[in-house]
């Protein structure tokens, strides 16, 4: 097996957090991280471009 066959698998929390990122657009957030896994977000803050 090459590296171009391996894969990733995500959990549940893992597929969360990319689809909080592809839907915050701008912003910031802080993830806490438990145990190598992602358990809470904080400080969700959106910014605007002027």
């Amino acid at each position: 097996m090459n590296e171009d066959d391996s894969r990733v698998v995500l959990t549940v929390r893992e597929k969360k957090i990319i689809k909080l990122i592809r839907d915050i657009g701008f912003g910031e957030f802080k993830i806490i991280i438990q145990n190598h896994e992602p358990i809470r977000i904080e400080e969700i803050t959106k910014s605007v471009k002027l």
